[in-house]
């Protein structure tokens, strides 16, 4: 009696031009492990060798598996090379301070959304549930795209691309909504961090503005991202507002593009964290 990994082989080879895929579907890579899977390759291997010599009815039935297994295997390697090379989807990871008592990447840069991009974009459409393009445009010639980050130096999985061309308003900005984990506890004594990376088609101001509603009252703290150093980072020093503590009800960031006609941005990862300033 032939071993059962000898049996399963031979098995194999009786299937119809189907039926070997369709097998290996239905048990799982796990029956390829070990001696099973190294006799496939010896096999194949072997009439790759008899390939010149052999029969031409038992050369066609050969391509014809090859080819088909080949289809399957050139798509698997495809898909693995493209997914093991990306960043990973809904990833969260990004340096923070060490005394950081929270942090937080937006959806928009953590995982795909359900509507990945808008044209000709109307003032106040969201992008997701936490971004929002403002404008004040008459004739909108923008868009906005959610494109997947595929440099190995990328954290965030996806990033965001803004495309502006004629720009006829006198105002645009990327509204970003802070989440209720942002604003809990927040104190006077608290810095809020923003780190950027953009890419700019042309040299481009942007400014980050930070809202904080409070009662009747919203505090605003201006920033201009510096752009011309590696790191597109601004603080936010709460102690210079006259925040009342004990009344936050929401807070959101304006990203604020200034004269951006004829010119094309993407924020490759956009993330914020909050931490306690130092005593002094």
């Amino acid at each position: 009696m032939l071993p059962i990994h000898l049996n399963a082989t031979l098995w194999l080879d009786t299937l119809p031009k189907n039926g070997c895929l369709l097998f290996m579907s239905k048990i799982g890579f796990g029956f390829l492990d070990g001696k099973v899977f190294s006799r496939n390759i010896q096999r194949w291997a072997r009439a790759a060798r008899k390939a010149a010599d052999a029969d031409l009815p038992m050369l066609r039935r050969q391509r014809d598996r090859a080819r088909q297994l080949k289809t399957h295997l050139d798509r698997l390697i495809h898909t693995a090379d493209e997914r093991l090379a990306l960043p990973m989807i809904g990833s969260t990871s990004f340096p923070k301070p060490h005394n950081a008592d929270w942090a937080w990447r937006p959806e928009l840069w953590r995982g795909s959304l359900p509507t990945p991009g808008l044209s000709s974009v109307q003032t106040k459409s969201r992008l997701g549930d936490e971004v929002t393009l403002f404008h004040d445009c008459e004739f909108s010639e923008l868009t906005l795209r959610q494109l997947r980050n595929q440099r190995k130096e990328d954290l965030a999985p996806y990033g965001l691309r803004l495309d502006v061309f004629q720009f006829d308003g006198s105002f645009l900005s990327l509204v970003v909504d802070i989440p209720e984990e942002g604003i809990k506890g927040l104190k006077r004594t608290h810095l809020i961090q923003m780190d950027a990376i953009v890419e700019l088609e042309k040299p481009l101001e942007i400014f980050a503005r930070l809202n904080i509603r409070n009662g009747p009252n919203t505090e605003q703290i201006v920033r201009e991202l510096p752009l011309r150093s590696d790191n597109h980072r601004v603080e936010f020093d709460l102690a210079y507002s006259n925040l009342n503590e004990k009344r936050v009800e929401r807070a959101w960031i304006d990203i604020i593009f200034e004269r951006p006609q004829m010119n094309q941005v993407v924020l490759r990862d956009l993330t914020f964290s909050r931490r306690p300033r130092a005593q002094i």
